[in-house]
C-alpha cells in the first residue's frame, strides 16, 4: 500500500533510540523526510546516518523538551533547516520507577513534565504552521497502562492517561483544519532489553534457550493475549506510519491499542 507520504516532513521526538528510532526508519522508508530528535548534540547522528545509508532523508535536531525554552530551541533548530513539520510523532516519554510509598510531589511533577507537557509544548509550537497548510498529523505514543494501570509507577500512568485525554481534546480543538490527532497505546514491546531480561527468566525456568522457544511462555506469563506473542517495535512503527498518512484521514481522536488483544475492553 502506498501511504502517499513522499512529500512530507516528520519530527520524531526521542527518535535517537529505541522504538522512536524504528519509527524514524519506517517513516523514512515511506519517503518521509525525518527529523530525528535528541536531547544532546550528536545523539541522533547514528540513526540519521543509518537512514541516509539506506537511501532515506534524515536530519538531526536537538532540544530539551522539559522546558518551554528547550522546546523553543528545538523549534528554532527546525526552522534553521527550513523544515516545515507535517507530522509530529510525540514518541518521547519515560517510565518512572517511583511507587506510591516513595513518590513525592517532585516525582509526580517530573512524570507530568516528561510524559505530558513535553508533547503539549510541541503541539502548541508546531500546530500553527500545520493550520496554514490545512494538513497535519499528530501521533502520541503512550501505553495500555492508561487503560489498565498497575499499582507501580502511578505518576507515569497518570501522566499517560492525561495524554490520552489531551489527544481527544486537541483533535476536537483542531476540527475542520485538516489536522488529525491520535494516540497509540502499546503493550509490552520486544526491545533488545526486554528480550534479554525475559530470556534470562525463561532459561532459569526451563522454557528454552532462544526467544522463539520461549516466547509463548513469556507472553502467557507477562502479556497474555490472543496472538500469543509480544509486539515488535515494527508493529508500533507501522501503525504510526499509517496514522501519519493521508490514508488515515478519517481516523481522529482515537486511542488505538497495540497489544494483541491483551486489554479485553470493548470500546
Amino acid at each position: 500500500m502506498d501511504l502517499h507520504l513522499g512529500d512530507r516532513t516528520a519530527l520524531v521526538t526521542g527518535g535517537y533510540r529505541g522504538t522512536g528510532a524504528v519509527i524514524a526508519r519506517v517513516l523514512a522508508a515511506e519517503g518521509v523526510r525525518v527529523l530525528v530528535h535528541g536531547f544532546e548534540a550528536g545523539s541522533p547522528d547514528e540513526i540519521v546516518h543509518q537512514i541516509r545509508d539506506g537511501g532515506g532523508q534524515a536530519e538531526s535536531v536537538v532540544g530539551d523538551l522539559m522546558s518551554d525554552e528547550g522546546a523553543e530551541d528545538l523549534k528554532s533548530n527546525i526552522d534553521e533547516l527550513g523544515a516545515g513539520i507535517d507530522i509530529l510523532v510525540n514518541n518521547f516519554g519515560r517510565a518512572d520507577p517511583a511507587k506510591w510509598s516513595s513518590a513525592g510531589t517532585e516525582d509526580w511533577l517530573k512524570a507530568l513534565e516528561i510524559n505530558l507537557l513535553s508533547s503539549v509544548r510541541l503541539a502548541k509550537l508546531l500546530v500553527p504552521a500545520m493550520k496554514e497548510k490545512r494538513w497535519g498529523r499528530i501521533v502520541q505514543l503512550g501505553t495500555i497502562g492508561s487503560t489498565r494501570p498497575n499499582a507501580q509507577m502511578p505518576g507515569y500512568y497518570a501522566a499517560k492517561t492525561a495524554l490520552v485525554a489531551t489527544t481527544v481534546s486537541l483533535a476536537k480543538e483542531l476540527g475542520g483544519t485538516g489536522i488529525t490527532v491520535n494516540h497509540v497505546s502499546p503493550g509490552l514491546i520486544r526491545t533488545p532489553e526486554v528480550e534479554e531480561n525475559f530470556l534470562r527468566y525463561a532459561k532459569k525456568h526451563g522454557w528454552g534457550e532462544t526467544w522463539d522457544e520461549a516466547e509463548a511462555r513469556i507472553t502467557q506469563k507477562f502479556m497474555p493475549n490472543p496472538t500469543g506473542r509480544i509486539a515488535t517495535r515494527e508493529d508500533i512503527a507501522d501503525l504510526v506510519a499509517f496514522l501519519a498518512s493521508p490514508r488515515a484521514g478519517h481516523i481522529n481522536g482515537q486511542n488505538i491499542r497495540v497489544d494483541g488483544g491483551a486489554v479485553d475492553i470493548v470500546g
